[in-house]
């Protein structure tokens, strides 16, 4: 059963939402662990691409779009099927990803926008309905 974290962050920045997400892609990344961030459409994970390039000039993170390389150390995608089990999720849909049994952790990411809010307490509750034990972790 994987862990299921909801990092909160304090404001309703979208691009520091994204930032977060590359910071722990980063982070779990150099822990050996694969990882998928799932963006909510093509545009954003455009955006987290151009991001993995520049947010931290010390740093590469090795990263490709899903279509391009599904086996790269850090994938960008939507709903595709991982090519990596029990890697890390960074969700950054509004919704639950429809592979989330493929992981042995999941990270979703909160930020203070009443829309997103509300969809990521939606997704709380609905772990908590299929058997799961999310936890809140404040940034």
């Amino acid at each position: 059963m994987p862990r299921i974290e909801f990092y909160v962050l304090s404001s309703n920045d979208a691009v520091g939402r994204l930032r977060a997400a590359c910071q722990l892609a980063l982070k779990a990344w150099s822990a050996g662990l694969p990882v998928f961030v799932r963006g909510s459409d093509e545009a954003q994970c455009g955006e987290l691409d151009e991001l993995l390039w520049t947010f931290k000039a010390e740093r590469f993170v090795p990263h490709d779009l899903h279509h391009e390389a599904p086996l790269s150390p850090v994938v960008l995608g939507i709903d595709e099927v991982p090519s990596s089990e029990q890697g890390v999720l960074i969700n950054l849909g509004s919704s639950l990803s429809p592979h989330v049994e493929r992981f042995s952790r999941i990270i979703e990411i909160v930020n203070q926008q009443p829309e997103l809010l509300n969809a990521c307490r939606e997704n709380f509750r609905t772990y908590r309905q299929r058997g799961y034990d999310p936890q809140r972790v404040e940034l």
